[in-house]
């Protein structure tokens, strides 16, 4: 019997792409040697049995049977770690949030009596207890390296909680905002993708979430300064982490 930490990862609503970054991860290997992967359906259908060390979680609770099965996980998880924007934000899924699911389903599916959801989309952390969250749509796998070695090692893992500004300015990389007049989520949004985006002259779209003091107000005046109106910037606001409590609650003043 191993005597190494059991690791499982689980998948709820989403598009599975945190787990693929997980995969991407190139201490994988590595890490599979320090740790009994338990159950990870995305790489193999063997599963041990729990209570497991260390639980994965990528995915937002959209149905009574998710918001059963997330408290199992947790009770069977000494700490559990939810991954991306749906787990920690419900994702863009949680769009419906701000919509009339009944209507959604009438419209979509030619038998919306065998849809069963939630009229909600969302996070983990709103139904079970997260010992850490991990943004990101999707994590990076240098973050999610980081994350995994920290619970491994005992420690606090070193995420930035800042704006992603800071990343921006330290590569030199031209304002859009400045240079050019462009809407850009990055002062409100938490860093960790690398500024992809103004890289290519395009605005944050805020794929990490709010940062720690997010000044959501400023930003929304800013933007209609540059020419932005109330139905787009309440867009801007409601894309990968429609949900999460500072964007949710700006772009619900712009309505």
């Amino acid at each position: 019997m191993s005597d190494r930490p059991k690791l499982a990862v689980w998948k709820f609503a989403s598009c599975d792409g945190c787990q693929l970054s997980v995969l991407d991860t190139e201490e994988l290997l590595l890490l599979a040697e320090r740790v009994e992967i338990s159950h990870f359906l995305e790489v193999t259908r063997a599963v041990v049995a729990g209570p497991y060390d260390i639980s994965i979680v990528e995915g937002s609770v959209t149905t009574a049977h998710d918001a059963e099965r997330i408290r199992e996980i947790r009770a069977s998880s000494r700490a559990l770690i939810t991954v991306g924007a749906c787990a920690t934000a419900g994702g863009i899924q949680a769009l419906r949030n701000f919509g009339d699911v009944e209507e959604y389903r009438r419209v979509v599916y030619a038998r919306p009596d065998w849809i069963e959801t939630l009229a909600t989309s969302t996070a983990i952390a709103e139904h079970v207890t997260v010992d850490y969250e991990l943004r990101g749509c999707p994590v990076t796998t240098r973050q999610l390296e980081e994350v995994l070695g920290a619970f491994l090692a005992g420690r606090r893992p070193a995420i930035p909680a800042y704006s992603a500004c800071v990343p921006c300015k330290r590569q030199g990389t031209v304002c859009v905002t400045v240079a050019h007049g462009t809407p850009c989520l990055g002062p409100i949004t938490q860093a960790g993708c690398g500024t992809i985006c103004p890289k290519y002259t395009r605005g944050c779209y805020g794929c990490f979430g709010p940062s720690e003091s997010p000044n959501t107000a400023a930003l929304a005046a800013q933007a209609q300064e540059l020419g932005v109106e109330r139905p787009e910037l309440v867009r801007l606001l409601r894309s990968f982490n429609a949900d999460a409590e500072a964007f949710r609650e700006e772009s619900k003043r712009h309505e």
